[in-house]
């Protein structure tokens, strides 16, 4: 497991029990719930950054490349959603929204890293 990996874990994780916490209190979405997870989106961006550099300076991906730039879209656009969801119905729920956003991050870093090394 890379750096990319541990990191998204870590924030991926903090975000999640954030979000849990608040949910369960019955608060409502805020900024720190929506933070984290736009924290969340930013260490995907630094992946995919990171990524592109390693691919350019020829570092090859073992699996499919469309797999792993797919799974890197689709990491990329699960906290919008999440993010756009939670801004448009501001209920205690939304935030269980939010805390599925660090976890999926979680598992398609997991995977990402399958399909690169």
């Amino acid at each position: 497991m890379d750096g990319y990996f541990w990191a998204t874990a870590v924030v991926g994780g903090i975000s999640t029990v954030m979000c849990l916490v608040a949910g369960a209190m019955g608060k409502k979405p805020n900024d720190i719930t929506i933070l984290s997870v736009a924290a969340v989106w930013l260490v995907i961006l630094v992946y995919l950054v990171g990524s592109i550099v390693r691919a350019v300076s020829g570092e090859p991906i073992r699996g499919e490349a469309w797999e792993f730039w797919g799974y890197m879209l689709t990491a990329l656009m699960v906290p919008i959603g999440a993010v756009y969801w939670s801004v448009l119905e501001r209920t205690r729920w939304s935030n269980f929204v939010l805390a599925v956003v660090g976890v999926t991050a979680l598992v398609m870093a997991a995977r990402m890293n399958q399909i690169w090394y």
